[in-house]
């Protein structure tokens, strides 16, 4: 576990104190994003590597007060920060790698993903374990508050083919894991990959 996540954490943990600072505007878009779940008053959604825990309050909005939200990070930092900005109070926060949750199987509607993929060790078997622990019919959202080539722009890279998030490699990459892709939006100010679980 170690060797895989060295990355994860040498990234985030710096960061984590300042991360919500550093983008003050995406609260609208977490919120759109959040409300194409399609989750109804008492589900159960999962965070999933959901960092200072900027989708929670849109999560717990929709699931109302009844429904069950969980946020799972393995950086200590970012999960600090999350309970700083008070949404421990609106979920329930867990340090735990994306990879072995820590779920019954089938025991959640839906996980919402921001940022995530491009941070998997195994994308295969990390998008698989996501599978593992959602009902047949669920949802995995997959989201960026800016899109593919924007966010290459602002990492000074040229977007390629290969990158992991491109349709084809994506609808691939789910249909090997237990996933269907639904609806896949990339534009300037969007990126939101929209996956149902197959029975």
């Amino acid at each position: 576990m170690a060797d895989d996540h060295t990355h994860v954490l040498d990234f985030f943990t710096p960061r984590a104190a300042g991360w919500d600072s550093r983008f003050p505007d995406d609260g609208p878009a977490y919120a759109a994003a959040v409300g194409r779940l399609g989750l109804r008053p008492g589900d159960t959604v999962l965070d999933a590597g959901c960092g200072t825990g900027r989708a929670l309050p849109a999560l717990r909005a929709v699931v109302g007060p009844r429904g069950t939200v969980l946020g799972v990070d393995l950086t200590p930092a970012m999960l600090e920060a999350a309970g700083r900005a008070g949404r421990a109070e609106i979920g329930t926060l867990i340090r735990a790698d994306v990879a072995r949750l820590p779920l019954r199987g089938g025991s959640l509607d839906a996980v919402f993903g921001a940022g995530l993929i491009s941070h998997l060790a195994r994308p295969g078997a990390d998008t698989a374990e996501l599978a593992r622990v959602v009902r047949p019919g669920g949802v995995l959202a997959l989201f960026h508050p800016i899109g593919r080539a924007a966010l290459a722009a602002r990492h000074g890279r040229t977007l390629t083919g290969d990158d992991l998030r491109a349709e084809p490699r994506l609808r691939a990459l789910l249909a090997d894991s237990g996933w269907r892709l639904d609806s896949y939006t990339d534009e300037d100010d969007r990126f939101l990959a929209l996956a149902v679980r197959r029975p």
